[in-house]
């Protein structure tokens, strides 16, 4: 008995030597690190190596890991990249906080104690934010609250940096469409989500302002002031959202003050509430500014309001520079749906349709934005839905005899089959959104991916009649008055589409005769209007009043007139030195669903032998004389197809200089 009790003793004394030899190993070994790591950033070209000899030289010590995950996550820009920076970053956490977080629940017990510990302060504050970014990355939001709530655990009296109330209300908001089915930290609806975020922010202010005298005595006047600008970032976001804007408003103008705004935002809220110069302008300011491997949303809404303004080139000239600048990396795919979107109101649907599909192969991550998937998704199936909308308008468009042509009459039913399969994905996705109303019918909303006149194209095959209540009664309880009149407008349309073309016609008169909007960005709406109007006096008859909105479509927004289904009347001129040429071409230009006359616009086509290839200068004019399009190079070297493209360049559809036709559709 007494032996085996001196052999425990012996043993227990063992161990207590072999603990404290391992302290003074570690202890030597980690001052050697924090030696070595002087000088070598953790996202410096050495750093990786630096990592793997701090790492051998102690692994419980977090600063290798530190160093690695650090370096993996500055480099990342796809969904592997930042899943393996996860890694080493998450167990550098562990063991900053295994080691040090009685440290740091004291640290802001004196300055003393703050000073000494501030360099660990700085590594757990760079661990955080690269960590979380990590799991925002790669949607993760239970681990990335899960972090949020240990540092909220060390009970820091300053979080600065961390910005915790900041970041737990853009869990919130940024995940208000999920449950606590999928985050245990959520609620169960977008309403009590957004409740939430809403609270955590006021708790985050309350919180800044019990402290406010004792961190301003160790960090300077004006600390509590720059943490509070922080929160107010995200209350003006909260308020948009829940159509607040008067405070939404108030607390960017208090972001502008303080120097802190996101333009992007702001310019978003102003498109929102349909002020949409102020919204170009603001969007504008964030042009051109650096930022690291994630959407750059100006570069996304920018080009939507060109669209809105009829400036179709300038969007396909923006999103061209973006995506070549920025390559295959987070934001790629969104640019491609800028781009899309860009060239089908450009009339240019053969590359829009290219477009669409580098988006949709492409995996895209929504760094840094509340945009989310389901949103990606959701706007790629929308645009096709209206692109196969236009194939079928252009077929018949370029065929005026399509009924009765075989190959117009498969590629048709084509189109259309393909268009109803997009509608029933993109029905299936709306009907499982819970935010389908503010997303997609309140028309415009700074969090949507899609435009007003895409809704339209989604809308219009379903119940009109409630959708016509759905638009009334809108008119009677939406704020945004610079938005009323695009409730007035669908309203009108739906009627029309429900068969009430008489009181269709009367409101789009009225809308025509009182409505005051910004004729340099609404060209959109105004020629949804006068096309509405057109498609009204021409079936019953009135072709004076139709030809006179005819007329304002073209000089508004000609690209939409070959997917109107109206025959606008044209006077047409060919003419050129090949006679053989100019017949096929102008028989061609003639087969198309134009009303050729003697009055309406006046359109000049002349063809020019250049060597081995034929170049066409277009010029076409309104009945008032504006230009509408101004010698307009077209280089073919056959006829064949020639005439249909540039049936559709007399109405300024954009596109390559040199026509090479399509090859034939196959049957299947």
């Amino acid at each position: 008995m007494i032996i085996k009790l001196r052999y425990n003793i012996f043993f227990v004394l063992m161990l207590f030597a072999m603990h404290f030899t391992a302290i003074a190993q570690n202890a030597a070994a980690r001052y050697e690190i924090d030696a070595k790591r002087i000088g070598v950033a953790p996202t410096d070209k050495d750093a990786l190596p630096r990592s793997r000899e701090f790492i051998r030289l102690d692994s419980t010590y977090y600063v290798g890991w530190m160093y690695e995950g650090l370096y993996k996550a500055d480099r990342s820009s796809d969904y592997l990249g930042y899943k393996n920076a996860a890694v080493p970053l998450q167990k550098a956490f562990d063991l900053i906080d295994k080691d040090y977080q009685k440290t740091f629940r004291v640290l802001y017990n004196d300055f003393q104690t703050l000073y000494q510990n501030f360099p660990r302060y700085q590594d757990l504050y760079m661990i955080f934010n690269a960590l979380k970014e990590c799991y925002d990355n790669v949607e993760m939001p239970q681990q990335a609250m899960e972090l949020i709530q240990k540092i909220q655990a060390y009970g820091f009296k300053n979080d600065f940096g961390f910005d915790l109330a900041y970041q737990r209300s853009w869990m919130f908001h940024r995940n208000r469409f999920l449950t606590s089915k999928q985050c245990s930290y959520l609620k169960n609806s977008v309403e009590e989500n957004e409740k939430a975020a809403f609270q955590t922010c006021y708790a985050g202010l309350a919180f800044i302002k019990k402290y406010a005298a004792e961190n301003e005595a160790i960090f300077g006047p004006g600390n509590a002031e720059q943490r509070m600008l922080t929160i107010y970032h995200n209350l003006a976001l909260l308020h948009c959202y829940n159509k607040n804007y008067d405070s939404s408003e108030y607390y960017y103008q208090k972001l502008v003050d303080g120097g802190r705004v996101s333009w992007n935002n702001f310019g978003g809220m102003m498109s929102e509430i349909g002020n949409f110069s102020a919204a170009a302008e603001y969007f504008s300011n964030d042009i051109g500014k650096a930022y690291g491997h994630f959407l750059r949303e100006p570069y996304y809404y920018l080009p939507e309001l060109y669209v809105y303004a009829g400036k179709t080139k300038d969007a396909i000239n923006m999103t061209q520079s973006i995506i070549a600048e920025s390559g295959s990396t987070p934001g790629f795919g969104w640019y491609n749906i800028s781009l899309a979107r860009s060239y089908i109101y450009d009339g240019q649907l053969d590359s829009a349709e290219f477009a669409l599909d580098k988006a949709a192969n492409f995996k895209e991550l929504h760094i840094g934005t509340t945009l989310t998937q389901s949103q990606y998704d959701f706007s790629i199936n929308l645009l096709r839905v209206q692109l196969l909308d236009r194939k079928v308008a252009q077929e018949k468009f370029l065929n005026s005899g399509w009924w009765y042509s075989p190959s117009s009459l498969y590629n048709i039913s084509v189109y259309g089959a393909q268009k109803k399969m997009a509608e029933y994905v993109v029905v299936n996705q709306l009907s499982a959104n819970p935010e389908r109303n503010r997303l997609m019918y309140d028309l415009f909303c700074a969090e949507a991916t899609t435009s007003f006149d895409e809704a339209w194209y989604l809308m219009k095959d379903f119940s009109p009649q409630y959708f016509i209540k759905k638009y009334q009664d809108y008119q009677q309880t939406d704020k945004r008055n610079n938005v009323q009149r695009y409730f007035k407008l669908f309203a009108a349309k739906f009627k029309y589409e429900k068969g009430d073309e008489k009181d269709a016609k009367n409101d789009l008169e009225e809308i025509n005769r009182t409505t005051l909007l910004d004729t340099a960005n609404e060209k959109l709406y105004m020629a949804r209007v006068f096309e509405g109007l057109a498609t009204a006096y021409s079936s019953d008859g009135n072709q004076n009043k139709f030809a006179d909105f005819c007329g304002s479509l073209l000089e508004i927004y000609p690209q939409l007139i070959p997917f109107s289904g109206l025959k606008i009347p044209m006077q047409l001129s060919v003419s050129g030195s090949d006679a053989a040429t100019v017949k096929k071409i102008e028989s061609e230009i003639r087969d198309c669903s134009i009303a050729f006359g003697d009055n309406g616009c006046k359109a000049s086509v002349v063809i020019n032998k250049k060597s081995t290839a034929y170049e066409a200068l277009i010029t076409v004019r309104s009945e008032n004389g504006k230009t509408i399009v101004k010698n307009e190079r077209l280089i073919f070297k056959k006829p064949e197809g020639a005439g249909k493209e540039i049936a559709l360049r007399l109405f300024g559809k954009g596109g390559a200089l040199v026509f090479e036709p399509p090859p034939p559709t196959e049957k299947k």
